[in-house]
């Protein structure tokens, strides 16, 4: 799996096309966050942008391979081994950008009435369950469910949407109580939410991998 991890890694930086989803994130953290503004709003802003941007790097990680490629790949390590690298990647590389802008917000932000731990651990909780329900997303918006890149792209930015407003989800868990959290000033992590989304992820990527291993 390390070299498989690797193979995708290095194919993803070499092709640029990680560029757009870390610009769109950084355009969103420049627009709407402040230095000095409340800390736990600035993170609610921080994990939910992270949602739609993960998803769609783990579209392009899933896609960034020729057919040929892809299934010299596959018959070396096995489809759905390979399947799920693309996954991990694309959802690491920005799991990674996000705990970076939740250390700089945490660390900028007006902390009145909260402790910095206290403020990190909320946002970093956020981040993971926000960044773990949009690879989510981009697994069941992609190859092997939805081939056509337009059909694609129009799952994924519906389904970033849904993930962020429909009760139930992680992600909606986490953005309630940051939102809460900033009211009142106090920060409560959203352990819940964290553990809902790595159920959520793993059991998308389950689903995903074997469904490459049958349907390609």
């Amino acid at each position: 799996m390390t070299a498989l991890l690797r193979y995708q890694t290095g194919l993803l930086l070499r092709s640029q096309r990680w560029l757009a989803p870390l610009l769109l994130y950084v355009a969103v953290l420049g627009v709407g966050v402040s230095v000095g503004e409340p800390v736990l709003g600035a993170l609610g802003l921080t994990a939910a942008a992270l949602l739609p941007v993960t998803a769609w790097a783990v579209r392009i990680c899933v896609s960034q391979e020729s057919p040929a490629a892809r299934n010299a790949v596959a018959a070396a390590a096995g489809r759905d081994r390979a399947h799920l690298a693309a996954l991990v990647t694309g959802t690491a590389l920005p799991a990674l950008v996000g705990v970076v802008a939740v250390l700089a917000v945490t660390a900028t932000g007006n902390r009145r009435g909260v402790t910095a731990l206290a403020a990190a651990t909320t946002g970093l909780l956020a981040a993971l369950a926000c960044a773990l329900t949009g690879a989510a997303v981009g697994a069941l918006a992609s190859r092997p469910f939805v081939r056509a890149p337009g059909w694609s792209l129009a799952a994924l930015v519906l389904g970033s949407l849904l993930a962020l407003v429909t009760t139930g989800s992680p992600a909606k868990h986490a953005m309630t109580a940051l939102i809460t959290g900033s009211r009142t000033m106090t920060a409560d992590p959203p352990w819940l939410a964290g553990a809902g989304s790595v159920l959520l992820a793993a059991a998308c990527a389950a689903l995903a991998c074997r469904a490459t291993a049958r349907l390609e």
